[in-house]
């Protein structure tokens, strides 16, 4: 049988169309791996600093490093914070692996308890975070607090989406739920990693006020924490899965500045956050 002859103009596209193919795979893959440490870190935070000193019973510790933490006498609202910060301890575990393509592959089972246990984590944590906000609240102004009401609401539709799809088996649209629902859950952490890297780039506050936690950038973060990670995905997957290698090129650059300021933005906050309340 004789090979088809592929002309040179041809065979060089479909060259560069592979490469194209790989750059925005690798772009994704060093994402995931700066994401992972810079969430493990928050994680680790979360576990050693509220949960050591609950363990401690020392729970005036939480108000020295967030307004109302623990307040006497407030049963619900204390509940409801303790509630909030477990859940995020967990479900930031359990996001990541998540997203470990081999786990899907090779323990299907505990892929599906993780997802469940992810979902109602993501819950728990928007509607404790409802109240919190409306109940008890918090700080920053009403531009703010609306932004991070706004990210709740995404995500209570995102893990309706994900269980939705995956219960039809529609498992391509459940991923890109899933996805979606993954970075929505931590919008926190994205707040904290943008305000950080706009630290490390300014060196001083610029656009807030450190003291009452309020001004223009920290309403911007607010609203960025969810719109910004969707605007990155929604690039991503529509130039991985479409034809044009430009697009892949193009996502990939925009996907590597992004980690490499994202990765920035975690230092800042491990070294001016969570490092020295760690002891």
């Amino acid at each position: 049988m004789v090979e088809p002859v592929i002309p040179r103009a041809e065979a060089t596209l479909a060259k560069t169309a592979d490469r194209s193919i790989l750059a925005i795979k690798l772009a994704a893959q060093f994402w995931y791996c700066v994401a992972a440490a810079g969430l493990l870190l928050f994680g680790f935070y979360i576990l050693k600093f509220y949960g050591g000193s609950t363990l401690r019973g020392d729970f005036a510790a939480w108000g020295k490093v967030m307004p109302r933490g623990m307040v006497p006498g407030d049963t619900t609202g204390n509940a409801m914070i303790a509630m909030h910060l477990f859940v995020a301890a967990i479900i930031t575990l359990g996001g990541l692996l998540q997203l470990i393509p081999n786990l899907r592959t090779f323990a299907p089972r505990f892929h599906r308890w993780n997802g469940r246990l992810f979902v109602a984590g993501a819950v728990i944590g928007s509607v404790s975070g409802f109240y919190l906000i409306a109940v008890r609240g918090t700080v920053g102004s009403l531009g703010s607090q609306l932004g991070t009401t706004f990210n709740g609401l995404l995500i209570l539709i995102c893990a309706f989406m994900a269980v939705k799809s995956a219960r039809e088996r529609a498992f391509a649209i459940h991923r890109r739920w899933a996805l979606r629902l993954f970075l929505l859950v931590n919008g926190v952490w994205f707040f904290r990693v943008g305000l950080f890297l706009w630290l490390m780039i300014h060196q001083k506050p610029v656009g807030f006020d450190p003291e009452t936690f309020r001004g223009p950038l920290l309403v911007a973060l607010a609203w960025s924490q969810s719109l910004v990670p969707l605007a990155l995905l929604e690039l991503y997957l529509r130039a991985r899965d479409g034809r044009s290698s430009v697009a892949r090129w193009s996502v990939s650059a925009l996907l590597f500045i992004a980690t490499i300021g994202m990765g920035v933005g975690i230092v800042g906050a491990f070294m001016g956050l969570w490092q020295p309340r760690l002891g």
